[in-house]
This record gives C-alpha cells, sequence and structure tokens, in this order.
C-alpha cells in the first residue's frame, strides 16, 4: 500500500468509529509498525490543519479521532439542536480534580484530600466515564486504584494529562465557592 493509500484507510476507521481508534489497532490492521502508523495519522493531521478543513485529527494518548474545527463550533451549535446539558456539582470536580493530578489515587487519600468521604461522587464519575479502576493497591486491605478515563480528556479537549494545567499542590485542588461560579461553563457540562 502507497503512504497515501494508508492515511485513506485511516480517515475512512475514524470516520466509521466516531471514537478515537488506537495506533496500534490500526497498524496490526494494516501489518504496519506502530510508529508508523502515528507518524501517518500525525500526518494527516497536520493536513487538514494546512488546508483549513472543517476537519481535524485529534490525537489522545496515541489514539486519534476525527472531530470538528474548534472554530466552527458556533455554526454547529446553530444547526443542531443543543444536547441537553448536565452541570458537575462542585464536589464532582473537585474530586475529578485530585484524581487527574494524582492519579493513581485511592479514595482514602481522595477522602483525606477533600476532608469528607467521596463514595456517591466517586460512583457518578464512574458512572459518566470519566473515572475508572486501574487496579488495586499494595497497601493494608489493597484498594482499588482510580485514574482518569481517554472520555475525561477528550471531554475537556487533552491530548494527554501533560495538557493540564500545572499547580503547585495538588492538595490544594478543592474548590471554594468562589472558584466555582468563576469556572468556565463549557469546563462545567456534558451531555447527559
Amino acid at each position: 500500500m502507497t503512504k497515501e493509500s494508508i492515511k485513506s484507510v485511516m480517515e475512512s476507521l475514524m470516520f466509521v468509529m466516531g471514537e478515537p481508534v488506537e495506533a496500534k489497532t490500526v497498524a496490526d490492521l494494516l501489518e504496519i509498525p506502530t510508529a508508523d502508523a502515528v507518524k501517518l495519522f500525525r500526518e494527516l493531521a497536520s493536513e487538514y490543519e494546512d488546508r483549513g478543513s472543517g476537519l481535524r485529527v485529534r490525537e489522545m494518548d496515541k489514539a486519534f479521532q476525527l472531530c470538528t474545527c474548534a472554530e466552527n463550533d458556533d455554526y454547529i451549535t446553530r444547526l443542531i439542536t443543543p444536547v441537553r446539558e448536565k452541570k458537575l456539582s462542585q464536589s464532582s470536580l473537585e474530586v475529578l480534580a485530585i484524581i487527574a493530578y494524582k492519579q493513581p489515587v485511592t479514595k482514602g487519600q481522595i477522602d483525606a484530600i477533600r476532608g469528607i468521604r467521596s463514595d456517591r461522587v466517586l460512583e457518578n464519575l464512574i458512572k459518566r466515564g470519566l473515572v475508572e479502576e486501574l487496579g488495586r493497591s499494595s497497601a493494608v486491605g489493597r484498594p482499588y486504584l482510580y485514574g482518569t478515563t481517554r472520555y475525561f480528556l477528550e471531554l475537556f479537549g487533552f491530548e494527554s494529562l501533560a495538557d493540564l494545567p500545572e499547580i503547585d499542590d495538588a492538595d490544594s485542588l478543592v474548590l471554594e465557592d468562589e472558584d466555582f461560579e468563576e469556572a468556565s461553563p463549557d469546563q462545567l457540562t456534558m451531555p447527559v
């Protein structure tokens, strides 16, 4: 296969999947090295951007997804009926931030940082697909370890956890009421 035909297949796979496609999966399918698949996905992303296309290729942890250009969001929103959105609560944002910055982290560590139990909030974040169990700690009782999901990266527009804004101390992640009011509405909502 030529380089161009491989990129054509990649475009088709991203379009059909709708969700991020693992570079390794595509590499296995096309019988090419994973590094080559990543390189070609990135070339494709550059081509879309260079020509000012309304579509973009977004990378998330060596998985790639076809999405629309951010500059066209207003027009897309006006065309389609807006999805009913449900805001994340302050406690959900607190727990999500703690997990994002401290992962892998146990529920006990989250509770210690917040100073309050986080059982229901954690369950809700798992149910929404923003947080997942990553395994068990080797500590006494072998508590579950939690981390953010690829959907978290997708929803908040990050390519990887390295894109998270830097903070001085992850223990200071508990938001005050005034911080919550100033937060950007598009960061506080998600499709139901």
